[in-house]
This record gives C-alpha cells, sequence and structure tokens, in this order.
C-alpha cells in the first residue's frame, strides 16, 4: 500500500519564505537593513525554486521599494507587513487576475500545443469534462497526432470514459486535413467546442513548429493553449518562449503541479512570455483539474492555506435535497453508518487528502511529516461494508462479538473497529452539535479538543 507525505504545493518555497519574514521579528519598524536581510532570503528561495533570475531580482526590488520607509502600525509587525506586500507582488507576478477560457464560437476552437510527456493528450481529456459538467458545452476532442497510434488510442479511452465523441483518421498523415475536417464534423453534428490534441516532440524542432503553425493557420482557433510539465522548471519557462514566438498562443497550463515541483514555472512563465496561467492540473483523475488563481496561489506558496477553493470543492458536491434530508435525520438522532459512509464518499470525491489539508491554513504546515495513505478511507469503507444492513441502522447493536466478525470480515483487527466507532460517536455527537444554531460555539471548542473527529484523520 502506496501511502505520501501531506506535502502543500511549493512546500520548500513556502518554508524559505517564512524563515526569510523571521528576520523582521521583533523591528519595530521596516529600515534599509532588516530589508536588505530578507529579500536576500528571499531571492535565495526563488532560485532555488528554480524561478528566473532577472524575474527574481525585478520581484525582489519592487518588494524592497514599497516596503522602505513604511512605518508599522501598531496592529501589524513588520514581518506581517512584508509577507502582505510580497503577497501583492506574487499575484500580479503570476498574472494579477484568474483569465477565463474564450470557448466562444459556432464551434470554439481549443488548439493544444506542447512537447512530447507534457500531457496535452490528458488534459485535452480534462478540458472535455471541465466544460461538459462545469460549462454545460458539447465538446468533441481530435486526435491530430500522427506520429503516436498510442496517443490516438488513448484520446478515445478518455472520451469513452468521459461520454465525449473523439474524431481520428489514423489513414491520414497529415493534421491540418484532420482538423479541418473535424471541425467540419463539430458544424455538421452540432459540438459547439473542439479541441484538438496536435503532436509533440522531444525537443522543440523546425518540423514540429511548422506543423503546429499550419494547423493553426487553418483552422483559425478561438483559443491555443500551451501544456508544460511544471516540474521541469525553468526549462518549461525556456519551451513556452520558444512556442509563444512561433504560434503566440493565448494562455499557459500547468500540469504535474501535485508532483514535487519547485514552483519556478508557475512564478516566472507570465513574467517572461505575458501569457496568462489558465488552468493547473494536479493529479491523474479526469477531475483534477483547477482554474488557475493567481491570489489563491500566492495563499499557499506564503502558508495561508485557501479556503475559497477548498469551499468550492466541498460544494461541488453538495447536494441540498440530500443535506435537508441528512439534517432531518440528524435532529431526530437517526444519524447511522450509511450516513457515515455517504459523507466519507462526498469527501472523497473533493480531491485526494494531501491536497485538501494543503489547503487549509496552517494545517497543511504543522502535518508535513504526516503519513497521508492514498486510500485513507479503505479501512473505514471494508468494516463498514462488512455490516449487515440492521448494524448499518443500528449501530448499537454492535457489541464485542459482532466487533469480532467485522475484523474479520473486513481484514482489519479489533483495534481498527474500535477506532472507527469512536469516530462514528464523536462525528454524530458533532453533526447534533450543528444542526442547532445554539450549539455551533460549543461545537467549534468540542472539534478543537477532539482532533480526531474526521473519519480517517
Amino acid at each position: 500500500m502506496r501511502s505520501q507525505k501531506v506535502m502543500p504545493m511549493f512546500e520548500n518555497l513556502t518554508e524559505k519564505f517564512e524563515r526569510a519574514f523571521k528576520v523582521l521579528k521583533g523591528h519595530g519598524q521596516i529600515s534599509e537593513i532588516n530589508v536588505a536581510e530578507t529579500l536576500k532570503e528571499v531571492r535565495r528561495a526563488l532560485l532555488d525554486a528554480d524561478v528566473n533570475f532577472n524575474t527574481a531580482k525585478e520581484f525582489t526590488n519592487t518588494v524592497k521599494e514599497k516596503a522602505l520607509g513604511r512605518d508599522v502600525l501598531k496592529s501589524i509587525s513588520p514581518g506581517q507587513l512584508m509577507t502582505k506586500i510580497c503577497h501583492e507582488e506574487l499575484t500580479i507576478l503570476m498574472g494579477g487576475n484568474e483569465v477565463e477560457i474564450n470557448v466562444k464560437g459556432a464551434p470554439a476552437i481549443v488548439l493544444m500545443s506542447g512537447l512530447q510527456g507534457s500531457g496535452k493528450t490528458t488534459f485535452s481529456g480534462k478540458l472535455a469534462n471541465y466544460l461538459k459538467t462545469k460549462k454545460g458545452k458539447n465538446p468533441l476532442l481530435v486526435a491530430c497526432d500522427v506520429y503516436r497510434p498510442a496517443a490516438i488510442d488513448q484520446l478515445h479511452v478518455l472520451g469513452e470514459q468521459l461520454g465525449v465523441e473523439v474524431f481520428s483518421n489514423k489513414e491520414e498523415k497529415n493534421p491540418v486535413a484532420i482538423a479541418t475536417a473535424a471541425v467540419q464534423h463539430a458544424k455538421a453534428k452540432g459540438f459547439n467546442v473542439v479541441i484538438i490534441d496536435t503532436a509533440g516532440r522531444l525537443a522543440i524542432d523546425e518540423k514540429m513548429m511548422a506543423e503546429i503553425a499550419a494547423v493553426k493557420k487553418a483552422i483559425q482557433p478561438t483559443e491555443t493553449l500551451f501544456v508544460v510539465d511544471s516540474m521541469t522548471g525553468q526549462d518549461a519557462v525556456n519551451t513556452a518562449k520558444a512556442f509563444n514566438e512561433i504560434i503566440d498562443f493565448d494562455g499557459v497550463v500547468l500540469t504535474k503541479l501535485d508532483g514535487d515541483t519547485r514552483g519556478g514555472a508557475a512564478l516566472s512563465i507570465k513574467a517572461v512570455v505575458n501569457k496568462p496561467i489558465k488552468f493547473v492540473g494536479t493529479g491523474e483523475k479526469m477531475d483534477a483539474l483547477d482554474v488557475f488563481y493567481p491570489t489563491r496561489m500566492a495563499d499557499r506558496i506564503l502558508g495561508m492555506g485557501d479556503v475559497v477553493s477548498l469551499v468550492e470543492k466541498a460544494q461541488e458536491q453538495f447536494d441540498e435535497e440530500e443535506a435537508r434530508k441528512l439534517q432531518k435525520r440528524i435532529q431526530k438522532d437517526q444519524f447511522d453508518f450509511n450516513d457515515f459512509l455517504s459523507q466519507i464518499q462526498q469527501v472523497k470525491k473533493m480531491g485526494n487528502m494531501k491536497d485538501l489539508v494543503g489547503m487549509i491554513p496552517g494545517v497543511g504546515k504543522q502535518m508535513k511529516d504526516v503519513e497521508i495513505e492514498d486510500d485513507a478511507f479503505k479501512h473505514i469503507e471494508a468494516i463498514i461494508f462488512s455490516m449487515t444492513p440492521a448494524e448499518r441502522a443500528n449501530p448499537t447493536l454492535i457489541n464485542g462479538q459482532r466487533k469480532n466478525r467485522l475484523a474479520k470480515g473486513s481484514g482489519t483487527n479489533i483495534q481498527e473497529v474500535n477506532k472507527l466507532m469512536k469516530q462514528f460517536g464523536d462525528t454524530k455527537k458533532m453533526m447534533k452539535m450543528m444542526s442547532n444554531p445554539k450549539n455551533m460555539m460549543g461545537m467549534m471548542k468540542k472539534m478543537k479538543g477532539m482532533g480526531g473527529g474526521m473519519p480517517g484523520m
């Protein structure tokens, strides 16, 4: 069974920023001396994260200009003020505001570009899923990689998985002809977005650039995206620059941001090519795609968490009718293991636990060395599935003998069954408190002391 440490995005960069701000601790005012010392650490942190040298230099110079001479208000410390200024500048550095994908047209045409291995095909599937489920679009995926039959097959597998049609022609070796035919097919069949997955190479070459330029000229896309592996750091920025000079793309997609990335690409790419980052990929699953919000990313880099994204993920899984039914059951003291299992499955749909924990301010840092299994709920689900319908509906039936049966049936042990019973009891109490607004303050205090109240944590 594979497990992984809780590793918030850009963990090393976050720690180095925090270390830099400690230089100002205890100072009543920001001075040229303590600013210089702090920004020396900040610049080193950026360079270690593989940020472009000129970008790092300009960033620290701007922060210095804004910080020098500012008196520290009574309610704010120099360290807090420096954090605020760095947050503002990081946000600006990464683009300022989110920029939406342009899918206007009849049909809208989205052209993918990037090197082989950057994740273009996977992202094409994710984008089709995003546009279909979040934007109500009817997308058509197009396989234009005439050199890798495996890429065509992969796109067909993704399309079948998502319920999205895939247009391909393995007999045709001209990507311009395939793309043109796909657009005509989309118009005839009523697809309102065409997503074209093109060929990549292991390195930039003239043939590749000429080919993608020819496809773009022929189909006149409403949106051209450059897909890049964020784990390649500064190389990603250099590749983006080369592609932009040839095809003048509209936006960047950073894939594999959930990996061991240093963050250089996210921090440098907008400044170098002056094109916005529009999406980030944070996993293999088809829903592991996020719109890029510069201010939220700055929050996470500076260790502030990302509560807004966490709430949005929860709202995506929120079923108002089910919530009403659950509230009535809680008020009648009928919360059982069926409800408990349902809540676990809702949490699982929000994404992997590592990412979710990293979004909670302060928690990601505290739990960075804690091991969280990829399948953190596996044992809990196994025990619940081993219960009879009567036991699920009436947990008070579960005595010592039944616990032994559950342990054997689920492949766990009696300690884990007892742990689950305690978690269920704590959760039931918490739910009861939540159903009464007068008890909300008491619930918060209880949650603070409970620690293990969340299933699987």
